[in-house]
């Protein structure tokens, strides 16, 4: 009673530290800038807060905070554009709102996705807050009771979602996911250091491979190449609809969904380390499974966007306690805003239990900040839409070059190396043909997503297992089976039986014909041929080292017996089994005017030119000579588009302090920026 004592008058005076007309203004200028990094697909608000950083030294507390708040609530709403317009992801945490929001925004639904989307995230950010203002006294003993093996459970529980992503044939879901976990191997091992399908003369492999380029090599890179051959606009029907009040509608009628998958996004954001890259497709998985008509998923079901999206702002509230509660980052995002606060004022602010002793005020601050920013930035978004979702009525043609611009400049943020580029194509390459064959894409996602946290859990909870074991049976026991591991497996084992009950009428990539054997039975062996190579490999790490080599051996041999299985199948199955699905039979891929070898050659030629010659000029020519010999637009309009191409990633990089891939050019020659 003594805490709440003390909580009561703290509330008054953050209401009273907030509701200044200067405050006020700083979180609308940090929703604004949010809005403008969440609408570039694969920044999101890592990059938006590193953007801030150089601002926050000395910063008067309450400003500085009113900046980031505004800022770090608007990017996952914002996200939302670039998903539900062009099929990107915008960010990690609006992955799964691809799967429904775009095919709504092909279908002429811009704007009724938008509007439930934006009403969802305002909705879901308003529960994290809410959920962060009665916890903030509270939550500490719940953090606490989550050990390891409770991480590791609500890990194997986002694997689970795998089931109801899976689609038709669910052994494709289960081979996906296998292969998206076997490629979240690569690199060195946290626990000893060994290497896996890596070695030290190629140094880019040993640090794996990062989520944003795998996202967006994924999602975007199969999405821009389709549109692009199609040659016309996003929208078949070329209109935004006039959905704005229909997507609130939508939520209304869906409300207790959103209320459901809030709750999942407040959860999974208190849990440190899995946040936005996981709980948009729990969230996914369970808007599926409640829905009694699993038809319409893949195609532009308004479920499927309501779920994430209500999911991925609440975790933002859920991400905050414990940050503020014990200074333990809940994602990238939250890294950063740890660091950032320390730079406030004279560093008087420290997040951790201190906080809720010294400045509980400062941390109700926070919490209202975050729901006012919400309301704001869903606003702003609201009032953004008519013109940014307008891009779904251009001629693709246009927007493909800077949209291959923009995923290339994203990319190379991620680690600095020319390789990223050549690994965002690679990626790209993979989520194609899955793309083409009718192999789940999210599960290949959730595969590599839940990589690091599946091997990491599970190597420390085995050491720590195999310590009480030593000393009792029952003391084994007890910490590997808690009450709320009982409760995460249940869960995990009933959605693991719904989802293959239900994975069948979902069709993630729509309604795709079958085809001959022979594309499809090459892809699977191709597939196989890498598998068996990871195997190998991680079977010739030393058994000293077991803990590098056990999760990549027992996942390639389920994802091995899977592949084993499908093989067999093809070789016995007619061709008109849906296992022999293929794009390029029938349907929008196969009419395209344009190839798919001949459309990937403008990409190869970007990475190739900005090997010799670095990114601005190989851009420059990229764009002059794609306006002109695929757009064919005249040249005025060429020069304008690719003057104002450059310019946008001039004061990018320069609003963000970011290098320009480099080339030979650049090694050779000393070149003033931006061609250095």
């Amino acid at each position: 009673m003594d805490l709440f004592a003390t909580a009561l008058p703290a509330l008054g005076q953050a209401w009273a530290l907030i509701l200044q007309p200067m405050v006020l203004g700083y979180l609308v200028l940090g929703v604004v800038m949010g809005l403008a990094v969440g609408v570039f697909p694969g920044l999101g608000g890592i990059a938006g807060l590193s953007l801030l950083l150089p601002f926050m030294f000395g910063m008067d507390p309450v400003l500085g905070l009113a900046l980031m708040i505004g800022m770090v609530a608007v990017v996952p709403t914002s996200d939302t554009f670039a998903s539900v317009l062009m099929g990107i992801p915008g960010s990690s945490a609006s992955q799964a709102t691809v799967l429904d929001g775009f095919p709504m925004a092909k279908k002429g639904q811009a704007a009724r996705a938008l509007s439930a989307a934006f009403t969802s995230s305002l909705f879901g950010g308003l529960v994290g807050a809410a959920f962060l203002t009665m916890f903030i006294v509270i939550a500490r003993p719940i953090v606490l009771s989550f050990g390891l093996p409770e991480m590791l459970m609500i890990s194997i529980l986002g694997l689970s979602m795998v089931a109801v992503l899976a689609g038709r044939v669910a052994l494709k879901g289960l081979a996906a996911a296998g292969l998206g976990l076997l490629i979240g191997t690569i690199g060195e091992a946290d626990a000893g250091g060994s290497l896996r399908m890596a070695t030290y003369d190629i140094p880019y492999l040993t640090d794996g491979l990062k989520l944003v380029i795998v996202g967006l090599g994924i999602f975007a890179v199969p999405e821009i190449v389709s549109l692009l051959r199609q040659d016309r606009a996003i929208s078949k029907e070329a209109k935004l609809g006039a959905g704005w009040g229909e997507g609130v509608r939508d939520w209304v009628d869906n409300k207790w969904l959103s209320v459901r998958c809030s709750l999942i996004g407040v959860v999974v954001g208190v849990i440190p380390g899995l946040g936005g890259s996981v709980v948009d497709w729990i969230a996914y998985g369970h808007a599926v499974q409640t829905t009694k008509d699993k038809s319409n998923f893949g195609k532009g079901e308004v479920r499927g966007v309501i779920g994430p999206e209500s999911s991925n702002n609440a975790k933002e509230g859920g991400g905050l306690v414990p940050t503020l509660l014990f200074g333990i980052p809940g994602s990238g995002s939250m890294a950063i805003f740890i660091g950032a606060i320390a730079l406030l004022g004279s560093g008087e602010i420290e997040v951790g239990p201190s906080m809720l002793r010294d400045n509980l005020d400062i941390t109700y601050s926070i919490v209202w900040l975050l729901a006012l920013a919400n309301v704001v930035g869903t606003l702003l978004c609201i009032a953004a839409s008519g013109g940014i979702a307008k891009l779904t009525t251009i001629r693709f043609t246009y927007l493909a070059p800077f949209l291959f611009m923009l995923i290339s400049f994203a990319a190379f943020q991620s680690g600095q190396n020319f390789e990223d580029i050549l690994a965002l194509f690679l990626i790209g390459l993979i989520g194609i043909f899955l793309r083409r064959f009718d192999w789940s894409r999210p599960a290949f996602l959730i595969g590599f997503v839940l990589s690091n946290p599946v091997e990491k859990f599970s190597n420390q909870a085995f050491q720590i297992a195999s310590f009480r074991f030593r000393k009792s049976f029952e003391e084994g026991m007890d910490y590997i089976f808690s009450p709320i591991v009982i409760v995460l497996l249940i869960v995990t084992v009933v959605s693991v039986v719904l989802g293959l009950r239900q994975a069948k009428s979902i069709m993630a990539e729509g309604d795709v014909q079958s085809g001959s054997k022979r594309a499809p039975l090459v892809f699977l062996l191709i597939i196989m041929g890498y598998v068996v190579a990871a195997l190998i490999n991680a079977s010739l790490i030393p058994d000293y080292n077991m803990t590098d080599k056990i999760v990549p051996l027992v996942v390639g041999g389920i994802a091995l017996a899977a592949l084993l299985i499908l093989l067999v199948q093809m070789i016995l199955r007619p061709e008109s089994d849906a296992i022999f699905a293929d794009k390029e039979v029938s349907g929008e891929d196969a009419d395209a005017p344009y190839g798919l070898w001949g459309t990937l050659a403008w990409f190869v030629g970007l990475i190739i030119a900005t090997y010799f010659v670095g990114f601005i000029l190989a851009l420059l020519g990229f764009l002059v000579s794609f306006l002109r010999v695929r757009a064919q637009a005249r040249w005025p309009k060429t020069l304008i588009l690719t003057a104002c191409g450059i310019a946008l990633m001039c004061v990018m990089a320069g609003a963000l302090n970011r290098d320009f891939p480099p080339g030979l050019l650049q090694g050779a020659v000393d070149l003033p920026w931006p061609l250095n």
